[in-house]
């Protein structure tokens, strides 16, 4: 692994801002004075983050200044550091992801290489830059020496005329896209959650160039493209079954957690949440081992279930979930998007042609669009215990 994760000592004084800039012009040349060390570290939010939420975040990471003001109990970060992501998956205290300046360099201009992006070729942001795949478009920009195309938010019409040629989005995105003609995009870069089959089929038929990705913000995003590894990504998979990852792009650690830090390695590897399986050096991702509902005494891995249940073709989005259950521990849960959506015992029928029979969903929720994170991924906790059965 190139580049060891640190932790902080009272010696190490790089300050780190803490900024709540909307996407734009000003959040691209903090970054870019972070990289190139014209400037502090910066830790992107959100402008509109609640401010309770502000306020944990600011308590659990320390900034040295919040908008350009001393932050009371500040601390420093190691010299390296350029930026820190905010993360912490659905729920929980938040966590700070360091991620120095070298790594996010090395998986920027990987990811260029691996999509042969030309001179003078730009990139649209339309993903929150406070996330790590809104952060990684702004230095692939920066890396390609343009000024890239930032959009407060997501808007089907807006993204389509927005003249770039490059663009990150995430499934959901994509979809509600179609059925408008891609080609427009040189390359549509797809992570944050698996991508139905018969979405990638509907996209590459309206002419887009979808790549895959897989990776998160302890990997300065995607770090793998349709199955494959960028250059100077290393890839295994646990006896646990879980992804290791190592390379150059690995963050140097948790901001202030040395305990999360040490328990996130595996000797030289980051050791991910995730499930996986290598064929020929090709990566195929399960689903995420903390994803696995335990239904009856049986394990059952959310995301293939959700992958099957989004292939039911009068189903346009999904999303699988386990939720308490005071008989079985807990019960498969299957949210559909759908216009004409299948029964229950039909969804369970398609559904047991592919999987074990105890996969198949016990209960249907049929919803009019998936609630969703501020990063576009499903809002699983808010489908896991904020929702009620559809009549």
């Amino acid at each position: 692994m190139t580049g060891p994760m640190h932790t902080e000592s009272p010696s190490l004084q790089r300050e780190l801002h803490a900024v709540t800039l909307p996407p734009g012009p000003e959040l691209f040349q903090a970054v870019g004075a972070a990289l190139d060390g014209r400037g502090p570290a910066v830790l992107p939010l959100s402008p509109a983050l609640p401010a309770p939420a502000l306020r944990a975040t600011l308590d659990a990471l320390r900034p040295t200044h919040v908008n350009g003001v001393r932050h009371e109990h500040g601390a420093g970060v190691p010299p390296e550091v350029a930026v820190v992501i905010a993360t912490s998956g659905t729920t929980g205290v938040p966590k700070g992801v360091q991620l120095s300046a070298a790594a996010l360099r090395a998986s920027a201009s990987a990811s260029l290489r691996r999509l042969d992006v030309r001179p003078g070729e730009r990139w649209l942001c339309c993903l929150p830059p406070s996330h790590i795949s809104g952060l990684q478009v702004l230095v692939r920009a920066l890396l390609g020496g343009t000024d890239p195309i930032v959009h407060d938010g997501f808007s089907p019409e807006a993204v389509l005329a927005s003249g770039a040629d490059h663009v990150s989005l995430v499934p959901t995105q994509l979809r509600r896209l179609l059925p408008a003609d891609l080609s427009v995009f040189r390359t549509i870069l797809l992570g944050g959650a698996a991508a139905p089959p018969d979405l990638l089929a509907a996209a590459r038929a309206a002419g887009a160039r979808v790549v895959t990705t897989y990776g998160m913000s302890e990997t300065c995003g995607g770090c793998v493209y349709d199955g494959e590894p960028l250059d100077n990504v290393d890839l295994k998979i646990g006896d646990d079954g879980r992804i290791r990852v190592a390379g150059s792009m690995l963050f140097s650690g948790y901001r202030l957690r040395p305990d999360l830090t040490r328990a996130a390695r595996d000797g030289d590897w980051f050791l991910t949440s995730d499930l996986g399986s290598l064929t020929g050096g090709r990566l195929r991702v399960l689903g995420r081992a903390d994803d696995v509902i335990n239904t009856g005494g049986e394990k059952v891995v959310a995301a293939a279930v959700t992958a099957v249940v989004a292939e039911h073709p009068a189903i346009t989005d999904a999303a699988v979930v386990g939720r308490p259950d005071p008989e079985w521990g807990e019960r498969v849960v299957a949210a559909v998007v759908s216009s004409a959506p299948p029964s229950l015992a039909e969804l369970r029928a398609f559904v047991k042609e592919r999987l074990p029979a105890y996969a198949a969903p016990a209960e249907l929720v049929v919803l009019p669009e998936l609630p969703l994170l501020p990063n576009g991924k499903p809002d699983l906790e808010t489908l896991r215990y904020g929702l009620q059965q559809e009549p």
